[in-house]
């Protein structure tokens, strides 16, 4: 029998300036579950235990993100990275996207991260030494043995240099997949006509990104709350003023699936037991002048502080989870906080595990290389974050 199952669904570009992406995604979304899960063991007795939809773990933490994005009125970003693969999700200007950069994983596919960021992009984030070929043996009896976790302190240091680059490569790919329409002129002035890319410009803006939230192993469950923040500030380098959480017990697959039914009711729990707030990230972007201010701060409300950080520095000032405090930026003349280069910015800003981190390390982050920030540079922020000190291999829950 030639025949084949033709599904039909809404042009997924009606008109030149415009995506309908929703349907082909949706029915593209059934057939997995028809043709694949549907082979699952046990998937028969499931579908019959409940009346809401079945969703796969990516689907249901995209739908808790995009609702909370489109209740609280924000953009966001989530990762969740995984043994052998990592998602991202982003909600900016209320369109979602979510990617699977496959073979970008900590444990099956360490290898392939390893091979991707070449080695000297990995220990550039490593601040003290190690030997290259002890490090390469280790990964490969990561693969091997991909249960196994960090079981001194050079380990879980490597481990979370490696994440860096499997966070930041996952990044990238999504930007290049969340882009607007190529072919489509945005603006219409005489200039724009002859100049103007049309290969489609990313939709994922760091600078107006709000919230960014972190789930999966080497990230839920780092030994210490200031080692999540300082990873995802390195790989998605956040500019302006971002939000920091994670997913504590994995609990926004749950969420998602629950949202489908009883939205409030997911949204409660995820605020209350699912995230935990490590802080908020303040960081210009721009390449800071060496030796010269990046920005000066001052801080009122539930804590008070003032001061200046310096071209290249980082600093942790405390606020609890449940204090919140306003904070006014002035930024160098040639690096940008939000509303310009040069330009004051003030904001309220929410405390958390970690507090209010200042980063006057610019924007795109440079390190390693004969350009870029240097191992005792990389030393500096790992004291300042208080990253490893008096390190016991104990994950804070």
């Amino acid at each position: 029998d030639d025949s084949v199952e033709l599904s039909q669904v809404e042009n997924v570009r009606p008109i030149l300036d415009r995506e309908n992406l929703g349907p082909a995604r949706d029915m593209i979304h059934d057939l997995f579950l028809e043709h694949v899960m549907a082979h699952a063991p046990g998937y028969d007795k499931l579908i019959a235990w409940t009346d809401a939809p079945i969703m796969p773990t990516p689907g249901a933490v995209g739908n808790i993100l995009k609702t909370i994005a489109e209740k609280s009125g924000i953009n966001a970003v989530g990762v969740d990275i995984g043994g052998a693969t990592t998602d991202v999700f982003s909600v900016f200007d209320g369109e979602f996207n979510r990617t699977v950069s496959a073979n970008l994983g900590m444990r099956y596919s360490i290898s392939n991260v390893c091979a991707e960021a070449t080695m000297p992009n990995i220990l550039r984030w490593v601040h003290v030494d190690m030997d290259e070929r002890e490090l390469r043996n280790r990964v490969k009896n990561k693969m091997i043995r991909p249960t196994t976790i960090p079981q001194s302190l050079e380990a879980l240091i490597f481990e979370q240099a490696v994440s860096r680059e499997a966070l930041r490569l996952a990044y990238l790919q999504h930007k290049e997949f969340a882009t607007t329409l190529k072919g489509v002129q945005q603006q219409r002035t005489v200039g724009d006509l002859f100049t103007q890319d049309s290969g489609g410009n990313s939709i994922v803006d760091n600078m107006k990104l709000d919230l960014l939230v972190a789930s999966g192993g080497v990230l839920s469950h780092a030994p210490r709350m200031e080692q999540t923040a300082a990873m995802l500030i390195d790989a998605f380098e956040p500019e302006g003023f971002t939000r920091l959480a994670k997913d504590s017990i994995f609990m926004m697959p749950h969420l998602g699936v629950l949202a489908q039914v009883h939205p409030q009711a997911a949204l409660e729990v995820f605020e209350r037991d699912c995230l935990i707030y490590l802080g908020t990230c303040i960081a210009t972007a721009g390449k800071p002048v060496p030796n010269k201010v990046a920005f000066e701060y001052r801080i009122t409300g539930d804590i008070t502080a003032q001061g200046e950080i310096l071209a290249g520095e980082l600093k942790r000032i405390p606020l609890a989870a449940d204090q919140e405090a306003r904070v006014s930026i002035t930024p160098h003349r040639k690096l940008d906080a939000g509303n310009g280069k040069g330009q004051s910015v003030e904001k309220t800003v929410h405390g958390g595990t970690v507090g209010i981190i200042l980063d006057g390390r610019g924007r795109p982050l440079l390190v390693g290389g004969e350009t870029g920030y240097s191992r005792q540079d990389v030393s500096q922020w790992v004291e300042a974050l208080n990253l490893y000190e008096n390190e016991s291999l104990v994950s804070s829950k």
